[in-house]
């Protein structure tokens, strides 16, 4: 016959058993992110200084756009909203540190209970009535307040982890909020270059205009001589029209480019300050773009992806650690009695209690297994998600390079073909005036030097374009 010792002895083992199979985690799969970089780019020389170093402040010289650009940081509504959501990653911190330290709480209850006759506590104060020959009263009391403490042993740093995993998705929330300025004061100075070169388009349209206008003033005056006739007058005259409607689409984009800026400075649409006279004589700046791995600490996207790529790690050990055993303990001091009147009295009324808990999952463990494969999961969309950063990153900076030669070289050809062009536009007024050309030949010289001057316009916004976005591409712009 099986004593009581044994009998006790094979329960231990056994619920130990459970135990070691409630432990039982499943195999995962984790990922390194493998990213090689160039050592340097192909379009730039291997120098170790980089333009992502210079603040914003410094690198744009026009001081209408840093007054654009510090008005927008500080009034943008994206960036106003991303700060709540720095402060929720802060608060998760605290809360995080919060559970892993002991709580303390004070409490106070009251009750009363009328038990039934026909159960065991209704049969014992039936005996006592007998027995004692009073009363047990009818509605029975309890009355209790005192301190309560709980405290869950961090055994596993579950808890711990926990709260790293919260600082480093803080941190990444920040990071966050840097690339939103990097692209916030290249956006800004896009938008603001933008409204430069269309106030350059409609100057220039003015002057065509002036020059249109005189010519159809010369074709009447040769047409009253009989030397040209009505066909000439009436192209010029379409000429003229056409190129003074186009000045109110260009008036239209400018106020659409104004309420761009106005919209990232948190405003309501109003004028914008600019300086727009030497828009032409802008020389883009020759940025040195250093080498591929300085983008892995000037990047805010890839800072923000690397923190992220780590919280991810260890909220598969937080997740991991929810198959071992918990361990708690509990505690409570302070006065209970079925009286209110007894309730405060000394040492009677005193009470306490201490206790430890050890609890470990044993059956339907599905929420947890769950929960640990989203977090191996997470893990490897994580580093995806970091290597797809980092090749964008350097697919950006190449692209900008590549684009900044290629933009200065076309910039020379048609600044040539305007100089041209413009010469030729008084040598056919001539010839017209002298019967040595037909009028299509002065409206086609016209209307191609109008052209190719606004597309000059437009390569010279693409210069500085493009310099704004290598600069941004490089992690500029946030400090």
């Amino acid at each position: 016959m099986m004593t009581k010792n044994k009998a006790i002895q094979l329960a231990v083992l056994g619920a130990l058993a459970l135990m070691m199979q409630a432990c039982a985690i499943p195999t995962i799969t984790k990922k390194e992110p493998q990213v090689a970089l160039p050592e340097h780019y192909s379009t730039s020389d291997a120098s170790t200084s980089s333009a992502a170093s210079v603040n914003w402040k410094e690198f744009f010289e026009d001081q209408h756009l840093a007054t654009l650009i510090d008005t927008a940081i500080a009034n943008n509504k994206e960036i106003n909203i991303l700060m709540q959501r720095i402060s929720v990653a802060e608060n998760e911190i605290l809360a995080r540190k919060g559970e892993y330290l002991p709580s303390v709480g004070i409490g106070a209850a009251a009750e009363t209970e009328k038990t039934a006759r026909y159960t065991r506590n209704g049969a014992i104060e039936e005996g006592l009535d007998i027995k004692e020959g009073k009363h047990f009263p009818k509605y029975f009391g309890n009355y209790q307040f005192g301190l309560v403490a709980s405290w869950e042993l961090d055994v596993w740093k579950k808890l711990r982890n926990a709260t790293k995993v919260a600082t480093m998705e803080y941190m990444a929330t920040v990071e966050g909020k840097h690339f939103l300025v990097t692209n916030l004061v290249a956006e800004v100075a896009n938008s603001y270059y933008e409204l430069l070169a269309l106030d350059n388009e409609l100057d220039n349209l003015d002057k065509n205009i002036e020059i249109q206008q005189h010519a159809l003033d010369v074709v009447r005056e040769l047409q009253q001589y009989a030397r040209t006739t009505s066909l000439a007058v009436k192209r010029f005259e379409a000429e003229v029209n056409k190129n003074q409607s186009q000045r109110y689409e260009v008036k239209q984009k400018i106020v659409e480019t104004e309420n761009r800026i106005n919209f990232l400075l948190g405003r309501t649409p109003q004028p914008i300050a600019r300086s727009s006279a030497g828009f032409m004589n802008i020389k883009p700046k020759m940025l040195d773009a250093g080498i591929p791995s300085q983008l892995l600490e000037n990047r805010p996207d890839i800072r923000q992806a690397q923190l992220e790529l780590e919280a991810a790690k260890l909220n598969i050990e937080v997740a991991k650690a929810n198959f071992y055993p918990s361990f708690s303990l509990k505690a409570g001091l302070g006065f209970q009695a079925f009286n209110p009147r007894y309730l405060l009295n000394m040492p009677e009324s005193i009470a306490g209690s201490f206790g430890s808990d050890l609890i470990a999952p044993l059956i339907n463990r599905n929420a947890i297994i769950a929960t640990y494969k989203n977090a191996s999961a997470e893990q490897i969309k994580a580093a995806f998600e970091y290597e797809q950063t980092i090749i964008n990153a350097y697919g950006e900076v190449a692209t900008q390079l590549s684009n900044l030669d290629n933009l200065d070289k076309n910039y020379q050809l048609k600044n040539n073909q305007v100089d041209t062009l413009t010469s030729s536009i008084e040598i056919s007024n001539q010839l017209f005036k002298s019967a040595r050309a037909d009028y299509m030949e002065v409206l086609l010289t016209q209307r191609d030097a109008l052209e190719a001057k606004m597309d000059l316009i437009e390569t010279k916004q693409k210069q500085i374009s493009a310099m704004i976005n290598l600069y941004r591409a490089l992690g500029g712009g946030w400090q």
